[in-house]
């Protein structure tokens, strides 16, 4: 039944190409990452050129990635609260100043390793700008069936042009140095621009005041934090960035050190990577067919760690090129599947804060391993530092013991929109507060057990959603009246709070309102605190407007 059920939600991987405004941003992303691949060899390889340490190599794919850990959570809240076509457009546009100065500086003689390193940096804090706006926007462009399909057309695309990117990367540093590496990628930048500005992008809901920009920073990590299927998805991701960044980290040692290769070594390498992640999209259709999540993570991990052990062991580019396209297979089937079960566990609200906090954890792994695998490989070589991430990769294929993936298939995350803002008989304005909510339900003596059990979720789904202070209350003459009471800060929160109820979560109060024994829906109390001072006391006390 479970196969049957997701046979049913599988769509082809090339459906979401019949879709105009992702078929022209889908093209356009390509040739953006042409470029930046082309731009990756010229950095990496300079880089071998200009120091003589290995961790300063490996520096470069952690300068590309650390923005992506430290200002992804930011950008997300921005890509949720503005117009994300403007967020994408002015990302691309940075990066195609940032990547036009590095080429200016490569030609002119005057760029060193660590103008390479900050420059390299920079371009990150385009891409982390951009990405989560970016990943959001496919829920805007493709209806939900189909966004599966575009995250691994996505992961296609991106890998093709890594198949064919760092080849042609290598024979352009090769005849024209780095500098041409990054001029390419300079232009290459106008391709997705041009396409940006010719989608139309649908209207962001006005009807409600844009968070604070801390405000929906809370409301973000909050909604993360609350949810357990999310929290297993950055654990698991953060773990496989540390251990399976060390291929992409040392590759360029590998080919210039252990192979004794040159910048177009390098790029075959990479290559060989890109197109071992085409076949892993090729193949994640059917897997993911007759796989669940976790089987299908655990597979990454172990595919990982075999071609990471069989990198280590190769001395030969013709036994090198298969490690690599086992390495990047895995890498796709890993990461497109940590994305699409965060964009299809996540309500529209708040997917791009929950992408960034995914990006964050994965990216972070990256970036911590990146250094890690460049300190090892000074100390003990390229070759222990690989096989000590493989071992890694292993322990990661049993970690699903405790942090197991979760299934999203029949997740309906539609707002409920049966909610109605009452009718008032106080003037609030939106900005009056704090708002408490109490809601009285009356449940039999044989049914508390249950009761409780389900308020643990409400309690949960409450505080994910925007609520503070949650409790729940009994009465001591009563016992079977019990209270739920719950504030907000203020009166457009609490309007905020209710339209976040998705139809997931929607039987979890009908399960509790059927245990209610009064004839009525449970009673609702919305109360806002007024601060009075009495004329003869100067302590303040606080008085209650029921409504």
């Amino acid at each position: 039944m479970d196969q049957e059920l997701r046979g049913q939600t599988r769509q082809p991987v090339f459906a979401p190409l019949a879709n105009r405004s992702y078929r022209e941003l889908w093209i356009g992303s390509n040739v953006s990452n042409l470029g930046t691949l082309i731009q990756t060899v010229g950095s990496g390889w300079l880089m071998t050129q200009l120091a003589a340490s290995n961790g300063m190599v490996a520096l470069v794919q952690a300068a590309n990635v650390l923005p992506l850990m430290a200002f992804s959570i930011l950008a997300g809240a921005l890509a949720d609260n503005f117009d994300r076509r403007t967020i994408l457009v002015s990302a691309q546009v940075f990066m195609l100043v940032v990547s036009g100065v590095l080429a200016l500086l490569v030609y002119t003689g005057m760029v060193t390793p660590w103008i390479v390193l900050a420059l390299t940096f920079l371009t990150g804090c385009g891409t982390a700008l951009y990405s989560p706006a970016w990943q959001a926007s496919v829920g805007d462009i493709v209806p939900r069936n189909l966004v599966r399909g575009a995250v691994s057309l996505n992961s296609m695309g991106f890998n093709l042009m890594r198949s064919v990117g760092p080849a042609l990367g290598g024979v352009i540093v090769a005849a024209f140095g780095a500098g041409a590496a990054f001029a390419v990628n300079t232009v290459s930048y106008s391709a997705l621009i041009t396409a940006l500005m010719r989608w139309k992008a649908p209207p962001r809901d006005k009807h409600l005041p844009r968070e604070a920009l801390g405000t929906a920073l809370s409301s973000g990590l909050r909604y993360v934090s609350m949810s357990p299927a999310l929290m297993r998805v950055m654990a698991r991701g953060a773990l496989f960035g540390l251990a399976a960044s060390s291929v992409l980290a040392l590759l360029p040692v590998v080919a210039a050190d252990v192979l004794k290769g040159t910048a177009l070594t390098y790029g075959i390498l990479l290559g060989a990577f890109g197109v071992g992640a085409i076949g892993g999209v090729l193949a994640s259709s059917r897997l993911s067919a007759r796989l669940r999540n976790e089987a299908m993570v655990r597979l990454a991990f172990l595919g990982f760690a075999i071609g990471v052990e069989g990198l280590a062991a190769s001395r030969m580019l013709i036994t090198s090129v298969p490690a690599l396209m086992i390495c990047g297979a895995a890498w796709v089937l890993a990461l497109s599947l940590f994305n699409v079960t965060v964009q299809l566990s996540t309500p529209r609200w708040v997917v791009a804060r929950a992408l960034s906090f995914y990006q964050t954890a994965t990216f972070g792994g990256m970036a911590a391993g990146s250094w890690l695998w460049g300190a090892l490989s000074d100390l003990h070589g390229p070759v222990w530092s690989l096989s000590v991430s493989g071992a890694v990769l292993l322990a990661g294929v049993f970690a699903g013991r405790w942090m197991g993936m979760a299934e999203f298939d029949n997740l309906n995350l539609d707002p409920v929109g049966a909610w109605r803002e009452p009718a008032l008989k106080l003037d609030l304005r939106g900005r009056s507060g704090p708002v408490m909510v109490m809601i009285d339900y009356e449940i039999a003596q044989e049914d508390v057990e249950e009761f409780l059990g389900l308020m643990r979720q409400r309690r949960r789904i409450r505080i994910r959603d925007g609520a503070r202070q949650w409790a729940l209350l009994r009465d001591l003459e009563n016992p079977e009246l019990w209270t739920e009471s719950y504030h907000v800060p203020t009166w457009t929160d609490y309007v905020r709070h209710q339209e976040r109820r998705v139809q997931a979560d929607a039987d979890v109060a009908e399960r509790i309102w059927a245990m209610h024994k009064g004839e009525a829906r449970p009673r609702v109390h919305r109360m806002i605190e007024r601060q009075t001072v009495p004329v003869h006391d100067d302590m303040p006390l606080k008085m209650t407007d029921v409504t």
